[in-house]
C-alpha cells in the first residue's frame, strides 16, 4: 500500500551543543524566524509563520561534540528554497557569514548547495526547477544526475548586494 501522495516531511529537529550558536547560524544567516524559544533548551524556528520547520534543542546534547563522521545518524537536512532567485540569495548569505560550503550540484531535478551547520549537522540548501525541465529517459522516466553547480552563474541571480571580495576570493565551483 503506498504512502498518500500529499504527505510531506512536516519538520526536523536538531540536537545541538549551543542553542544561541544554533539560532545565530538558523535565523541571522539562513533567515528563518524565532517562533518560540523554551529558555536555553529549546527553539522553534520557521519559514513564513508556520509553526516550526526546525526544532533545535539541548536536551540530551548541551555543550557536546558531533557524532564521529563514520556512525549512523542525519546525514543532512533539505532546506527547499521556492526560486533559483532565493537560492542565490541563500548563497550570498551563507559567503558573506564565512561558512564554507562542502559541495554544490546541478542534479537535473534541482540545484543544491550542501554545507554544515555550527554543529556539524548537514544543511542541504536547493531549489527544484520545473516538474516539465526534469531530465527524462526516453521511455519518461526520471533521469537525474549529478553535475558541477555555476556558483557565479547561480550569484548572478540574487537580489542582494554583492559581499566584499579581494581579487582571486570569490566563490568557485564545486
Amino acid at each position: 500500500m503506498a504512502i498518500h501522495r500529499e504527505v510531506r516531511i512536516g519538520h526536523v529537529h536538531l540536537k545541538v551543543a549551543d542553542l544561541d550558536r544554533a539560532l545565530g547560524f538558523y535565523c541571522e544567516v539562513l533567515g528563518f524566524e524565532l517562533m518560540q524559544q523554551w529558555g536555553s533548551s529549546a527553539a522553534f524556528i520557521a519559514a513564513g509563520g508556520y509553526h516550526h520547520h526546525i526544532g533545535l534543542n539541548t536536551w540530551e546534547s548541551l555543550g557536546g561534540s558531533p557524532p564521529p563522521p563514520d556512525t549512523t545518524g542525519l546525514y543532512h537536512l533539505a532546506i527547499l528554497y521556492p526560486t533559483r532567485a532565493e537560492l542565490a540569495g541563500a548563497l550570498r548569505r551563507v559567503l558573506q557569514a564565512g561558512v564554507a560550503l562542502d559541495g554544490a550540484a546541478d542534479h537535473g531535478v534541482s540545484e543544491a548547495l550542501y554545507l554544515r551547520d555550527p554543529d556539524q549537522n548537514g544543511v542541504e540548501l536547493y531549489w527544484d526547477r520545473p516538474v516539465e525541465r526534469w531530465p527524462r529517459t526516453a521511455d519518461g522516466r526520471l533521469a537525474m544526475y549529478t553535475r558541477r553547480l555555476d556558483l557565479e552563474g547561480l550569484l548572478r541571480e540574487a537580489r542582494l548586494p554583492a559581499p566584499a571580495e579581494s581579487p582571486g576570493s570569490g566563490p568557485r565551483d564545486l
